[in-house]
């Protein structure tokens, strides 16, 4: 073993070095990773990947969805959540991401990959990769004003092509008794259940301040709101950012 001695002023130099730059890293936080996953209350394999994205959840670095889809309501349990304007958000990804056919549990990661949603090792890696290829992401930042309106402010960048700007509205948690159905006598519990998805804009490359709307605040509405800046396509996701 080499053992290297410093004198002191070297020592208190490389100590406040390492200090400046832990500093500098805090303060440029990872981009949010949005990891979509498509399930249904009547499928029998999407409890696991649901329990997974709860899990998903307590990471700050990572935006879960859960999209409902309603091909599968036909077997005996209608799903509350589901919505053919969410079956049809990933049809078209199917279609992107060249797949022959749609299924559940699916997770879709920053709009560019997808894996099975129980598969916590196969999703954890995509996640990873998504995180190292979006270091240069324009910022997003969220703005809720006094009147409740929500202005989402993107920053300048390499656009490509045109991309779309989402507001979402999700409910961050949701219990349901399942009567019926594959699952018929379980309580499914949801997280980050989204209940409507629109465009409110698009981007460019140029910096822009994009009004959303109000947020609600009426009893028993959404109270999450969320903002994707995703490349046509659907693509890959640029951006995201979370009312918190």
């Amino acid at each position: 073993m080499v053992k290297r001695r410093f004198g002191l002023g070297a020592g208190i130099f490389l100590a406040a070095l390492s200090i400046w730059a832990g500093a500098a890293r805090a303060e440029v936080p990872r981009p949010l990773v949005v990891v979509e996953l498509f399930t249904s209350q009547g499928c029998s394999s999407c409890p696991p990947a649901d329990a997974y994205l709860a899990d998903l959840t307590k990471r700050p670095d990572v935006l879960p969805l859960a999209f409902h889809v309603d091909y599968w309501n036909y077997i005996g349990w209608v799903d509350p959540f589901a919505s053919k304007e969410t079956t049809q958000r990933q049809r078209d990804y199917a279609k992107a991401l060249a797949l022959r056919y749609v299924y559940t549990p699916q997770m879709v990661v920053n709009g560019s990959s997808e894996g099975v949603g129980s598969e916590r090792g196969t999703i954890d890696r995509l996640i990873q990769a998504a995180q190292d290829a979006n270091r240069e992401a324009p910022t997003l930042v969220l703005e809720k004003r006094a009147d409740g309106t929500i202005v989402a402010h993107v920053g300048p960048g390499s656009a490509g092509k045109p991309a779309t700007i989402w507001l979402v509205t999700f409910d961050p948690q949701r219990a349901t008794k399942v009567l019926r159905g594959e699952n018929g006598g379980r309580t499914a519990t949801d997280f980050q259940v989204v209940r409507s998805i629109r465009s409110v804009g698009t981007w460019s490359g140029k910096a822009a301040d994009v009004p959303c709307g109000s947020a609600s605040v009426a009893p028993g509405t959404p109270t999450g709101t969320a903002v994707l800046l995703q490349a046509e396509g659907p693509g890959l996701i640029l951006a995201a950012a979370v009312l918190r």
